[in-house]
């Protein structure tokens, strides 16, 4: 079997569902195929490597970089979350529109976020571990967001898989709205 590519309603947003071969020992996987990532115009280099571990409830985003955009790949090797991605280029059809995945250690699915994206994620399991790869720099100077609850954007959590409070950060509570990002009119670098 091979790695199968997977378009989306918006332009750019792919779901990407590896090779999985398991048995009595447990369980094979390729996520990565440097011809069939080409072939369907997915980054092959990046800049980075990032993971993260979340308690279920967490909430992380609505995240972007003003400048130095950032293309995410993105895999859950621990637990599950229901990953968002919204689009925020000025000159798409799809602008404010926004698609919602459940990756997980049992489904292995693995998501590319492109570059003028918001991205952001619900542990829908203790312990998640949230692990991707990002075509540009960290840039904290450039960090960015827009609040998860935005009703302009409606995004549909799926609060009724968790059975408990729902966590975020500080900085994540105060982020933009998606007027507010209209308004100020800079497209995302």
């Amino acid at each position: 079997m091979a790695i199968s590519i997977q378009k989306t309603s918006i332009e750019g947003l792919t779901l990407i569902h590896p090779h999985v071969f398991e048995d009595q020992r447990g369980y094979f996987i390729k996520d990565f195929e440097k011809s069939v990532y080409e072939q369907n115009g997915l980054p092959i280099l990046f800049y980075e490597c990032n993971e993260s571990k979340s308690k279920k409830g967490t909430i992380r985003g609505l995240h972007f970089q003003q400048k130095f955009s950032q293309g995410k790949l993105i895999r859950v090797t621990k637990g599950a979350v229901f990953d968002v991605a919204v689009d925020l280029r000025f000159d798409s059809t799809t602008f404010g529109k926004w698609e919602g995945f459940i990756l997980s250690e049992f489904n292995h699915d693995v998501l590319y976020i492109p570059e003028g994206f918001a991205h952001g994620f619900l542990a829908l399991e203790d312990d998640s571990i949230f692990s991707y790869r990002c075509t540009n720099k960290y840039a904290p100077e450039f960090d960015s967001g827009i609040k998860f609850d935005d009703p302009d954007i409606n995004i549909e959590w799926p609060f009724n898989l968790i059975d408990t409070e729902i966590l975020t950060s500080e900085k994540d509570s105060k982020l933009q709205s998606l007027k507010e990002f209209i308004a100020k009119n800079e497209p995302i670098e």
